[in-house]
């Protein structure tokens, strides 16, 4: 059984961030979460890097940064979630511990109800900042997430 891994959903609040692709991998030992960790260190200036550069391909203009700060507060909301969760699947197995079937199949519905509930938010958030941009804009909104490796509902994943 192959389940999406806790470095991947960290990697992804991104997806829930706008855009980045998830792949497949095998249930992770709590010796590899905790690599994973090593990198939430750095995951906050990772999701602020984003913001600021999704704000100047998205080219945001003053009347829109109201609306731009819900979905950055969005992003940072989802990165925060997501870290929550690896820092307690450390804590829950440590190092050594091997995490079993039933154990990890409750991991994965954890972080896949917190990528489905991230998404909701930022997709409230960033329908309403898309809704009020003008067409030329919209174009580069969705030429942006065009180009973000998503993948599309009915196409195969690499």
């Amino acid at each position: 059984m192959f389940l999406l891994s806790p470095r991947l959903y960290l990697a992804s609040a991104l997806v829930v961030t706008l855009g980045s692709s998830l792949t497949a991998a095998p249930l992770m030992a709590a010796d590899q979460v905790q690599k994973v960790s090593t990198s939430q260190e750095s995951k906050a200036e990772t999701v602020e890097q984003r913001i600021v550069k999704l704000h100047k391909e998205l080219k945001i203009t003053a009347g829109q940064e109201d609306s731009w700060s819900h979905v950055a507060q969005a992003m940072r909301d989802n990165a925060s979630v997501m870290e929550k969760l690896i820092a307690d699947e450390k804590t829950a197995h440590p190092a050594a511990q091997t995490v079993g079937a039933v154990e990890g199949l409750k991991t994965y519905e954890a972080f896949s109800q917190a990528h489905v509930d991230g998404l909701k938010n930022l997709i409230a958030a960033f329908s309403t900042l898309y809704d009020s941009m003008p067409d030329a804009q919209k174009k580069i909104a969705d030429q942006v997430f065009a180009n973000s490796g998503r993948h599309r509902p009915g196409h195969a994943h690499a």
